[in-house]
């Protein structure tokens, strides 16, 4: 072994110093980098004489180069993976090591170095030093004094500090104070449970978003959601799907619809008729106006507009409650009327009937809330008790006003009015938001849950005592006319035939009943049981048969609900379920009936009919019930007594199944026309795309591959603007009836003969076999409408204010048309549409002239309608709706258990330039953290489309909408599932007018109607039947 120069033990002492060294500057900042130029010499383990090294540093100070010096390595020059890690590590400290055959170490060091840039290369190290120096924490004051001074009692008492830091502490000491405040330990459990403590938390929770006086019962059993305003039960957290269903089917649901807005309107009935007609037309259907409806003994409903715009600027679906006439109203000529709407439509239809009825004076506080003054006894002062609990007391001691349940609207500020005035027109409108609850309940059973779980109050005689007058006024008062008993009476035997009647659907469509009963809460029993119908034979069966014909007399329909001093009574004086559990405890034999005689409640209520499936065919009358309108504060005191009935809870996902198996549509869903289904329509698209972007690329689908251009929303505008540019370009070619061809022939050889030009009869004429069967004269007489108005001739409707000039799509509501389009599609049978086709009524023919007026009249309309599947599949919502070509119309008949045609796979455009993005930011996030919120802002750039890029989706500048596809567009799918009802795939949705007049001229009369359905993430299309059930 040659001589080393140094020991064995020395070299190992160093290698230990230098790791040591090493490990404590790890983290420190490289500043010196060391190079060699020659590092294969120190692998190959070349000796000096054989290759000499040169090594320089460089010194770098934030990255530059500073300083380069090169110099003649020793004869021994260092091991490369020495060489590496001291370069690595950095720093002035020179490296030893020892390589193959020796056993020599040096070290380098720079010669001279700047200590400005030396100083400002440590400046982000001083800057740290001085924050952490100069920082003060809470307790700083104290840390600043020497250990020998401090004491613990500084802590408490400032003074006992230095002067010169009293002022930093008592600065120190407001904050910590303040902080405290802020930031307040919660308290326990079982003080947060205290009913005070509980009802101030509930109060304040329910300031932001409505609670229904349900709403506790709903969120221990409903997955709730915010909307609209209010805290709703969406569905319930059991697997309750199938069981909903079969109470609506065979038994009883459920559902508080008190979330639902009602405007009172008073007024002379001549004044209110003037008003409410700018807002509709017969053209729709029923309006304000109708008979049956202005008697009060029918609610109605219908669709409103805005002010003068009918059949553009649609507002939403209302329903409306006329008070019967009165012998005071008929006398005065004033009528009242209640309009119940939806809460997203609420602030625009107040802000119509505020302009139509000339309301926009001033508005008049808002009337005192009762009249009938009933008289309270103040409790005795009880002198303190020793020994017993003390109550937890406020600071303001016997001055502090208790915590109150917030009853009715937690959102309205006391001081704002809800009541405006016209002095124009005298019309009063007052906003009864959560003033009237509304129960729905739906199935067969529904009037025998009713009768089972209220009862008909008992009428006041004259020799009860003096303090039932005085607790009920409202009752007393009513009771002592002879004619209100009468109907009191009345309306009391109407409610125990219903006992009698198989299904609310025996019933005529909206019948009210206005009653007064007890208090449900006596009545109840003590385990949960299933209402009966009554399957004997009733005595009285001729009143039974023409309460079923003729339904309710507006007499009956009367209610002291109407009357807003009698709803305040009736909520004032509710007895409290504490009290009448401590009743209950009083009674000789626990669990018997409690009977309060006299002292029991008597609550003014309405009972309304909901009609079931009117439209079609099959199915009528499925989903009836009834609709109970109950006064503020008696919410949970209705409801508890309905649930032990056998009544089973739903949510919003029970209504809107509800809709869509009765065939109607759903709002807002299937109003895209309206301001709130808009709304509704961009909140849907903005929370599913939130939840695809959740899944990675590979576990959702890709859109793109599968030609939906619009997964998530339905570009009804875009659609209905495509079609009406066909039409003008003249895409759309209309077939020509046998008709009119015998009529075109004869116009032409009679131009010809009158020229002089004579040809061949044989060519003139048609064969008759050759002919298509022709309409009778009834089925042609309701086709032809305007048969003089052709399409050049109805230019002049198309510029005087058609949807074509104001830019925007609405849907068809004209009975009329809707009639006529409906006759057209032959609307059959939901199951099995290929074999009930032939049974529906009479095949009626398709005038031109009668497509041609609607077609030029209505270019930018949808039209609603209802598909059934032919075969197996489940629509969802936003599936396109496609004509079906000659091909596919053979091949159903050819086969008819074939699924249908399958669309080719797309190509993706995009996923290039979805790889350039992702590569992009991978590589902007490698480079450093802090320019990866800038590459992100650059990212776009790459697509060469100006757009953010999602793989999958594409971009939002969409184009061809309606010929992207192989089969052409004509509509989407708006909600759709498989029917539990006909057991079979069902849809409702919207088609373009055009699209659909253009798809059924083209079509043979014996296939008519059908249409191709294909969800969004499938390349199938499934054969549909399209029907129009007006």
């Amino acid at each position: 072994m040659p001589d080393c120069g140094f020991p064995f033990r020395a070299m190992s002492g160093v290698n230990r110093k230098e790791k040591k060294y090493a490990k404590l500057m790890r983290n420190q900042p490289s500043n010196i980098t060391f190079s060699s130029s020659n590092q294969g010499a120190g692998r190959s383990g070349m000796g000096p004489s054989e290759s000499p090294s040169f090594t320089s540093f460089q010194g770098t100070v934030g990255g530059h180069v500073q300083q380069q010096q090169q110099v003649a390595s020793s004869h021994q020059p260092s091991s490369y993976g020495e060489h590496q890690r001291s370069s690595h590590r950095g720093g002035f400290r020179g490296y030893r090591g020892n390589s193959r055959g020796s056993c020599h170490g040096y070290s380098q060091i720079p010669k001279f170095i700047t200590a400005t840039t030396f100083a400002q290369a440590r400046a982000a190290e001083i800057n740290a030093m001085l924050k952490a120096v100069t920082h003060k924490s809470g307790s700083q004051f104290l840390q600043s004094l020497p250990p020998t001074m401090r004491r613990r009692a500084m802590s408490h008492n400032i003074k006992r500090l230095p002067r010169r830091l009293r002022e930093i502490a008592k600065k120190e000491v407001e904050k910590i104070s303040q902080l405290k405040k802020e930031q307040s330990k919660s308290k326990s459990r079982k003080a947060r449970r205290r009913h005070g403590n509980l009802l101030m938390e509930f109060n304040r929770r329910q300031r932001k978003n409505i609670w229904l006086e349900t709403h506790i019962w709903h969120a221990k059993r409903f997955h709730m959601v915010k909307k609209w305003g209010y805290c709703l039960g969406n569905k319930p957290t059991t697997k309750s799907y199938r069981a909903c269903y079969r109470a609506m089917t065979k038994q009883c649901l459920l559902q508080d619809l008190s979330y639902y807005c009602c405007l009172e309107l008073n007024g002379t009935e001549n004044n209110l008729l003037q008003a409410l007609a700018r807002l509709s037309s017969t053209d729709a259907g029923a309006t304000f106006a109708s008979v049956a409806c202005l008697s009060g003994k029918r609610q109605g409903s219908l669709v409103l507009y805005k002010a003068d715009q009918y059949p553009e600027k649609p507002l939403g679906p209302v329903t409306f409650l006329w008070r019967p006439t009165t012998q005071s109203e008929s006398s005065s000529g004033n009528r009242q009327l209640w309009i119940w709407t939806h809460p997203a439509l609420k602030m625009e239809l107040l802000t119509e009937l505020r302009l139509v009825c000339q309301c926009l004076d001033v508005p008049v506080p808002e009337p005192a809330p009762n009249e009938c003054k009933t008289i309270t006894h103040e409790p005795e002062k009880q002198t303190k008790v020793v020994g017993l609990k003390r109550k937890q007391q406020d600071k303001a001691g016997e001055l502090a006003i208790p915590e109150k349940k917030i009853v009715g609207n937690g959102t309205r500020d006391p001081l704002t009015t809800v009541l405006w005035t016209s002095l124009t027109t005298g019309i009063t409108i007052e906003d009864l938001t959560m003033e009237i609850m509304r129960f729905r309940l739906i199935g067969p059973l529904s009037h025998c849950v009713i009768f089972e779980a209220l009862q008909a109050a008992d009428v006041l005689k004259k020799s009860e005592g003096k303090e039932a007058t005085e607790t009920h006024c409202w009752w007393s008062e009513y009771c002592k006319r002879p004619e209100n008993v009468n109907r009191h009476n009345c309306q009391r035997d109407i409610l125990e035939l219903l006992l009698g009647v198989a299904s609310p659907a025996e019933i005529s469509a909206g019948t009210v009943l206005g009653l007064t009963v007890g208090d449900p809460r006596l009545n109840m029993p003590k385990n949960r049981t299933t209402a009966i119908p009554d399957l004997s034979q009733p005595e009285d069966l001729e009143k039974l048969r023409d309460l079923r014909l003729n339904g309710i007399g507006a007499e009956c329909a009367q209610s002291q609900i109407w009357d807003r001093n009698a709803r305040n009574v009736v909520t004032e004086t509710k007895i409290s379920e504490q009290k009448l559990n401590q009743m209950r405890s009083k009674l000789l034999v626990p669990g018997s009936h409690l009977d309060l005689g006299s002292q029991e409640s008597k609550i003014p209520i309405l009972l309304v009919q909901q009609p079931g499936k009117m439209a079609g065919q099959e199915h009528t009358g499925w989903g009836s019930g009834w609709d109970i309108l109950i006064p503020k504060g008696w919410g949970m005191a209705f409801w508890i007594p309905l649930i032990y009935r056998g009544a089973r809870a739903g949510g919003l996902q029970e209504g809107t199944k509800h809709s869509q198996y009765k065939g109607l549509p759903h709002f807002p869903d299937d109003f895209p026309d309206c301001p709130a289904g808009i709304q509704h329509s961009v909140e849907t698209e903005k929370e599913l795309i939130g939840k695809y972007n959740k899944y990675p690329p590979a576990k959702r689908p890709n859109y793109i591959h599968h030609g939906t251009m619009s997964p998530f929303r339905s570009p009804w505008q875009q659609l209905v603007e495509e079609w009406e540019s066909q039409n003008q370009g003249g895409d759309i070619k209309l077939p020509v009836s046998g008709k009119e061809q015998e009529q075109r022939l004869e116009a032409r050889n009679s131009n010809k003969k009158h020229i002089g030009v004579c040809e061949n009869k044989a060519s003139e004429a048609t064969p008759n076999e050759e002919k298509p069967s022709e309409p009778d004269e009834v089925s042609e007489s309701v086709t032809a409408l305007e048969p003089n108005i052709g399409c050049e001739n109805l230019q002049n409707l198309i510029t005087q204010g058609t949807p074509a000039e104001s830019g925007h799509f609405s849907v068809l509501r004209s009975r009329k048309l809707l009639k006529q389009i409906s006759m057209w599609s032959q609307p059959s049978s939901s199951r099995g549409q290929q074999t009930q086709r032939h049974r529906g009524p009479a095949q009626v023919q398709m005038a031109s002239h009668a497509v041609k007026s609607i077609i030029c009249s209505h270019p930018r309309f949808l039209i609603w309608v209802r598909l059934s599947l032919l075969k197996k599949g489940n629509p969802v919502a936003n599936a396109t709706i496609c004509v079906p070509s000659k091909e596919d119309l053979h091949l159903l008949v050819s086969d008819p258990n074939c699924p249908g045609p399958q669309e080719s796979k797309h190509r993706d455009p995009f996923k290039q330039n979805c790889k350039a993005l992702k590569n992009k930011k991978k590589r902007a996030l490698s480079k450093a953290p802090e320019t990866a919120v800038a590459a992100d802002l650059g990212i776009t750039s790459v697509s060469g489309c100006g757009v953010n890029l999602v793989q999958g989706l594409w971009p939002d500048q969409i184009q061809n909408v309606t010929s992207h596809c192989s089969r052409r567009t004509i509509g989407y799918i708006s909600q759709g599932d498989f029917s539990l009802i006909v057991g079979c795939g069902e849809a409702q949705g919207f088609v373009s007018l055009l699209g659909l007049l253009h798809m059924m001229s083209n079509q043979p009369q014996d296939q008519r109607g059908l249409a191709l359905v294909r969800n969004p993430a499938s390349l199938q299309y499934r054969f549909a039947k399209i029907n129009i059930e007006v």
